[in-house]
């Protein structure tokens, strides 16, 4: 067994704003937030902590930071849709109107969108 076979995951997302992040992932997103500090907010997301942790010069990356696996892709991009989250498309990719992108072999849908400082985040429906 290796060091690490048996850790839980700890995710962390950077923030510049967390006054404008926490909104978004406890209301928008609906975490349920589980503590804060000088340091981070704390969500659950399935048993395992997501700290907000703030970073004052943070820069967002292009590439996905962090995903949800859903069992429902397109009711799920319809709930945050309702909820004001806009889903990226990218030119020439072939996601469909509403932002989702289907693995040739249709096993795989993802849709991706960013949190307020940018960070991208994306839902997979795996088949």
């Amino acid at each position: 067994m290796g060091a690490l076979s048996n850790a839980r995951p700890v995710v962390i997302i950077c923030t510049r704003d967390r006054a404008a992040s926490e909104p978004f992932y406890r209301d928008v997103l609906g975490l349920k937030m589980t503590g804060s500090d000088d340091f981070a907010a704390v969500f659950d997301i399935g048993g395992a902590p997501l700290r907000l942790s703030t970073v004052g010069d943070w820069k967002a990356h292009e590439h996905t930071v962090f995903g949800f696996a859903v069992d429902d892709i397109r009711k799920t991009v319809a709930a945050l849709t309702k909820m004001g989250v806009r889903f990226t498309i990218y030119p020439g990719f072939g996601q469909d109107e509403n932002g989702i992108w289907t693995t040739p072999d249709g096993a795989v849908k993802v849709a991706w969108f960013s949190d307020p400082d940018g960070n991208n985040l994306s839902v997979t429906q795996f088949s």
